[in-house]
């Protein structure tokens, strides 16, 4: 006797497009927080601010965009 179902099991994961979009913004945040945790710990003091300090203008223009609309 031959099995006739060749039908295989469907592994993928669907995900509607909320979800992968904020799933995308999350795993961006973490890669950015852990960067940031490993210019801290190579560089010291240095590494904390200075990514900080370079991220004030990108927010400033962030804040001006939202305002607009």
């Amino acid at each position: 006797m031959t099995v006739t179902d060749n039908t295989q099991p469907d592994n993928t994961i669907n995900l509607d497009r909320e979800t992968a979009s904020v799933l995308r913004i999350l795993f961006t945040v973490l890669v950015v927080l852990a960067g940031w945790g490993t210019s801290i710990a190579l560089w010291g003091i240095p590494g904390l601010y200075l990514p900080a300090l370079g991220a004030v203008p990108v927010m400033w223009v962030v804040l001006i965009l939202m305002a607009r609309g």
